[in-house]
Order: C-alpha cells, then sequence, then structure tokens
C-alpha cells in the first residue's frame, strides 16, 4: 500500500465515527488534539514532535519521527458540566434553571506522516480544532436567550517538513474545513433556528530547532480561517418568516512557542506559551438572503472577545523502557467577558491539571493513556431578552474532565 492509500483510508475511517464531534474549551477551542499530549495539559505542544500528531502542533516536528512512516490514531471522551444558579433574574421564575447544559462528547483525530528521504517528510491529519454544544431543558427559564447551541468545525491538514541542517527544520501545511453551525431559542414570538455552513481554507507554519541533543525549541503560527456560512433560517412570520440566511465567521489565528529540554536520562521538562486571536470576533449577524424580508438581521450574537493566553509545564518520567508518566499543567484565559457573556457559552478561565501514562506495546508501537481535570471559574451571564426586556441574570458553575487514548505505530 503507497502512502496516498494510507492517507486516504486513515481519513475515511476516522471521518465515520466522528459523529457529533464538538465540546466546549476556551473560547470555541477544542484542546485535545492529541492522546499523547494530554497527560502533560499539550505544554511543549511545539517542540515535542514524537508522534504523528505534530502534524497538527507543528509540521516541522515530521523530520524527527523515527522510520518512514508514523500513524496515530487518538480517541478523547469529554465530560462537560454547566449548571446555571439564578440570582435575580426576571424571566419567568418557576420555569427552571436548565439542568445541565453539557455532557459526553467524543472526540477523535488521526495522524499519518511518511519521509520521502532524509530531509523531506510529508503528513496528513483529521481532527476537530473547535466546536461548541450546549443544550438546556426545554421550558428553562433563558430559553429567550438560548435553548441549542451548536458548532462543529472539522479540519483536514495536508503538510510538508524540510530538515535543513542536524539543528533546524521547517515545515508548512494546508488546512480544508467545514463549518456547521445551528443556534436556536424560543422567545415568545415563537422557535428562532438558523442552520449554516461553509467550507474555507487557511494554512499553519512551524520551526523545529536542536541546538543540544537534549534540548529542543518549537514555533508554530497557524493562520485565521474565514467563512460565509449560508444555510436555512426558521423563524415566526412576526419578524418574517422562514428564508434562506448567511453569516460571517472566522476561527482565530494562533501562536506557540514551545520547549522541551532532557534534564536527565529519565526526566524531560516542558513548556509552552500560546496567543490565541479571538479579538477579531466581535458580532455574529444572520442576515436573510431571500423573502420580503431580504436583507434584515433577525438574529445576533454579541461577543466583543479578547485575545488571550495559555500558559503550560509539563514532564515525562522514564520508568524503564516500557513505561512513561507523564504530568502537566496549565493556566488558560477566556477570551468572554462578564458584560457580552451568553448562557450559549459560559465560558471563564481554566485551571488544567493533568496525568498520564504511555505502555510500549511492540517493538514500534506505543500506547498512551492521559486525564485531565478542569477547574473553570464561575461565570456570570447578565442576558436580556430583546422581545420582553426580561433579564437572565446568575451564575454558570462548570467543570470538565477528559480521559483520552492514543495508539501510535512507526513502520
Amino acid at each position: 500500500m503507497d502512502i496516498s492509500n494510507k492517507i486516504i483510508g486513515l481519513s475515511i475511517s476516522v471521518a465515520l465515527v466522528v459523529g457529533t464531534a464538538s465540546a466546549f474549551a476556551g473560547g470555541l477551542s477544542i484542546g485535545t488534539q492529541s492522546g499523547s499530549g494530554l497527560g502533560n495539559a499539550y505544554s511543549g505542544g511545539a517542540a515535542v514532535a514524537e508522534d504523528a500528531s505534530t502534524v497538527w502542533y507543528n509540521p516541522a516536528g515530521m523530520t524527527t519521527l523515527p522510520g518512514r512512516t508514523n500513524v496515530a490514531v487518538a480517541a478523547h471522551a469529554l465530560k462537560v458540566s454547566f449548571k446555571f444558579q439564578n440570582t435575580g433574574s426576571t424571566l419567568p421564575l418557576g420555569a427552571g434553571d436548565g439542568g445541565n447544559g453539557g455532557g459526553w462528547h467524543l472526540i477523535p483525530q488521526g495522524y499519518i506522516t511518511h519521509k520521502l528521504s532524509n530531509t523531506f517528510s510529508i503528513g496528513a491529519g483529521f481532527n476537530t480544532p473547535f466546536g461548541l454544544e450546549t443544550t438546556y431543558d426545554r421550558g428553562w427559564r433563558g430559553q429567550a436567550i438560548g435553548f441549542e447551541s451548536a458548532l462543529k468545525i472539522y479540519n483536514f491538514n495536508v503538510g510538508a517538513a524540510y530538515k535543513v541542517n542536524d539543528m533546524l527544520s521547517v515545515g508548512g501545511g494546508v488546512n480544508y474545513q467545514r463549518a456547521e453551525l445551528k443556534f436556536n431559542s424560543t422567545p415568545l414570538i415563537g422557535l428562532v433556528e438558523p442552520k449554516l455552513h461553509d467550507n474555507g481554507i487557511g494554512y499553519n507554519i512551524g520551526v523545529l530547532f536542536q541546538p543540544t541533543q537534549q534540548t529542543r525549541v518549537g514555533a508554530h503560527y497557524r493562520s485565521s480561517i474565514k467563512y460565509n456560512a449560508t444555510g436555512s433560517l426558521l423563524a415566526p412570520a412576526l419578524i418574517g418568516g422562514n428564508s434562506t440566511a448567511s453569516a460571517g465567521l472566522a476561527t482565530p489565528d494562533s501562536f506557540s512557542l514551545s520547549l522541551l529540554h532532557a534534564i536527565s536520562p529519565r526526566w524531560d521538562v516542558m513548556g509552552d506559551i500560546t496567543w490565541t486571536g479571538w479579538s477579531h470576533l466581535k458580532r455574529l449577524d444572520v442576515v436573510r438572503t431571500s423573502g420580503v424580508a431580504s436583507g434584515t438581521s433577525p438574529v445576533s450574537l454579541t461577543f466583543n472577545w479578547t485575545d488571550t493566553w495559555r500558559f503550560s509545564a509539563g514532564a515525562n518520567y522514564k520508568m524503564n523502557d516500557q513505561w512513561k508518566l507523564r504530568f502537566g499543567v496549565a493556566l488558560d484565559q477566556t477570551p468572554t467577558n462578564d458584560v457580552d457573556r451568553t448562557a450559549r457559552l459560559p465560558d471563564q478561565d481554566r485551571t488544567w491539571i493533568a496525568f498520564g501514562a504511555q505502555m510500549k506495546v511492540s517493538k514500534n508501537g506505543l500506547l498512551d493513556f492521559g486525564y485531565a481535570h478542569e477547574f473553570i471559574k464561575n461565570a456570570s451571564v447578565n442576558n436580556r431578552d430583546s422581545v420582553t426586556g426580561l433579564r437572565l441574570i446568575g451564575d454558570f458553575k462548570s467543570q470538565a474532565d477528559i480521559l483520552s487514548i492514543q495508539y501510535s505505530h512507526s513502520f
């Protein structure tokens, strides 16, 4: 089987199980893009380059992988909890507080790399880098603000890397993404629900510098991808009825700087600083593109988000030739603010605590397990219903747990 067939086969198999892969992370980001990195809270992501997931974290790392072909397949089970506590809402009392707006989510990924020569490598990956899904109990007091919300972005990344010399590698890639957006609310006038989708293309570039055998430094940039999503709008006759619609949205760009250092034959330490450019996300206006009310915007979401920083640190301990233990912590800022935060995404700053283990199951096969808990600050909301002027006021208590497994193999 040649390398192109391997890439196509892996991409199809992952796509078949991706299902409803969307979940809550910092902003709209899904922070789990490999199983091996979870145990370190993804610290050192652009510098580690230990398996095929480097296609996503830094394509320059493809030149450092063992063998000619490397494959990594991962699955993550995320349990997210959003529980609203009313502190003064004027929306109908006795309507319930929505239950748990989160739930379980399955997020798979697959990556493959291949060395065409000692200096040139190619690779591909399929993952879900952005997503959101919140669903509250029917009839809850905030249903005029938000009932169901879902954003799913699927990414197919192809890349190449060139080894300049023993110390320096460079790499880049092209990303093709599919965005699907649906959200609804049930104000007094009836159900309002846009369903929109679009495809987009972006790029990522990276550099891996290894001044000594013990130290690696990685830098990686990923571009924003813009969408003009189109689809349908379900709406009551009072505000124009059903029609086609469109909305402009974009993913953020990001930049990571990472370090990996082996302080002894048994201990590695690592760190990462990642900036994410959320500040372009100010509003999302759903505009009618047909009917007598064409050109109007019956649905708008206000964000006014700001850029964020994520800081992480981790360590590996090599017990023996078969087992490696992983540890990590991270501080992850939210792009939201107390004025514009919405029940659709009650995001706040979070702290990650993570640990994991890697087992060598064969000469060329590695199995990784990881777990992380996210401690999330209480998120206050003060949202106004545009029809009645009544408000949803309260705090969301949130947390998240992540379980990951990954199998990696070199050929």
